[in-house]
């Protein structure tokens, strides 16, 4: 009876031991590969998985989450025979463990060699200048490249970045002077287009200036004509109608003639620069007279008007 139960106690402990062997707890974000005598025959998803104890066991744990590399620095000589050093960074996702794990050997450091290759390759084939300018285009072709080499290993490369382009630093003084040549050289384009811009507005404004002029010199010409003409008219008229009244008998309208005249006279003499000092060995009545007979000729008009 001592011996069936030490043989049941054994038996129980194997049948835990077991039961312990077969169940197997995978944390999210893993997977592990499971080996039957060394051959690989399924994979573990995260959870609770139960495998046969013995004969089974767990080959490979992979991570499935995505990860980064750090892709060691290095030196390239472009197209243009310049060297530079570049460094960058790769992101990866696993995607079939199977493949990961029995696919390649070193699966990290297989991916840093392959994107360092691509790197020189890539950017062999380029100019410094298109380097430093087309650093998303570098990006997304060594992507393709690399993703399309490392799809038979189950992994999907999600992104590659170029963290670092440094050229040499001769080769860096070299490009500040090129571009503050290049700095200057706008500069002075824009303010060579600039005076020339000002001078065409100058002489822009100088040609509408002399319209103006010529155009304000036309409209008083023509309103000095305008006011002789009238004032011709006006003197016509005059003439005609004491032309009128010396045909009627008017002797008013014969002194209003004469002195017109008179006056006109004395106002010429009056205005020479030559002239310090006038003898007028005339009458003061007679002018007196003269003026009377405006001042009838006015009434007589005034009259018939009324």
């Amino acid at each position: 009876m001592g011996g069936f139960g030490l043989f049941v106690t054994v038996l129980l402990v194997f049948a835990i031991l077991m039961v312990f062997m077969s169940v197997k707890s995978v944390p999210q974000g893993m997977e592990y590969t499971v080996e039957r005598f060394g051959k690989y025959t399924a994979t573990l998803t995260p959870g609770l998985n139960i495998i046969m104890p013995i004969i089974d066991r767990i080959g490979r744990k992979l991570n499935v989450m995505e990860q980064v590399l750090d892709v060691p620095s290095q030196e390239v000589i472009t197209k243009d025979n310049a060297m530079v050093r570049v460094d960058g960074v790769v992101f990866y996702q696993i995607m079939d463990a199977a493949k990961a794990a029995y696919e390649i050997t070193y699966l990290d450091m297989a991916i840093i060699n392959l994107v360092m290759t691509n790197i020189r390759t890539v950017m062999g084939s380029m100019d410094l200048d298109e380097l430093l300018s087309r650093r998303d285009e570098i990006n997304a072709r060594l992507l393709n490249v690399v993703d399309e080499a490392t799809s038979p290993w189950g992994i999907k490369v999600t992104r590659i970045e170029i963290k670092d382009i440094a050229p040499p630093k001769d080769l860096v003084d070299s490009m500040a002077r090129q571009m503050k040549a290049e700095r200057e050289k706008r500069a002075q384009i824009l303010e060579a287009e600039g005076m020339r811009q000002a001078e065409i507005l100058k002489a822009e404004g100088l040609k509408q200036g002399a319209i103006l002029d010529a155009e304000g010199r036309k409209e008083a010409a023509f309103r000095d004509a305008e006011a002789r003409e009238r004032l011709a008219e006006a003197e016509a008229k005059a003439t005609m109608v004491v032309s009128e009244a010396i045909s009627k008998g008017d002797v008013q309208a014969i002194n209003y003639f004469v002195a017109q005249k008179y006056i006109e006279s004395l106002k010429e003499v009056a205005s020479a620069n030559n002239s310090k000092l006038i003898f007028m060995p005339l009458e003061a009545s007679s002018v007196i007279g003269a003026l009377g007979g405006i001042g009838e000729l006015a009434k007589e008009a005034l009259n018939k008007k009324a």
